[in-house]
C-alpha cells in the first residue's frame, strides 16, 4: 500500500532572486535578507538576528518580560509551519521605540538559503 502525503505548502514565498532565511526545522521561508536590522541580539538559546519583517509566522500573546536590555512587551513567535518558536516579536517600546513591531529570530532556529556563496 502506498500512502500519498500532501506537500507541504507557505502562505508565503519569498522572491526566489534573494538571498533569504528558512526555518532549520521545516525549510518554510522567513525573512530576505533586505529586512535584517541587526545581527547583533541576544535570544534566549543565543545570537539572534532583528528584522523589520517575516512572513510564515505566527504570534502569541503579549506579556512584560525581564530581557538582557530591560523589561519588554514581547510576544512568541513561531513557525507556522511547523509550530517551532522562533524567537519574539517586541510588542510596545517607549525606551527603544525602533524595536517596537520588530522580530527577534534565534539562528539555532533558521538556516541562510538561496543565493548565498
Amino acid at each position: 500500500m502506498v500512502k500519498l502525503t500532501k506537500a507541504k505548502t507557505f502562505q508565503a514565498y519569498l522572491d526566489s532572486c534573494h538571498r533569504r532565511y528558512s526555518c532549520v526545522h521545516c525549510r518554510a521561508h522567513l525573512a530576505n535578507h533586505d529586512d535584517l536590522i541587526s545581527k547583533s541580539f541576544q535570544g534566549s538559546q543565543g545570537r539572534a538576528y532583528l528584522f523589520n519583517s517575516v512572513v510564515n509566522v505566527g504570534c502569541g500573546p503579549a506579556e512584560e518580560r525581564l530581557l538582557l536590555t530591560g523589561l519588554h512587551a514581547v510576544a512568541d513567535i513561531y513557525c507556522e509551519n511547523c509550530h517551532t518558536t522562533l524567537g519574539w516579536k517586541y510588542a510596545f517600546e517607549l525606551s527603544q521605540k525602533y524595536k517596537e513591531g520588530k522580530y527577534i529570530i534565534e539562528l539555532s532556529h533558521m538556516i541562510k538559503d538561496n543565493g548565498w556563496d
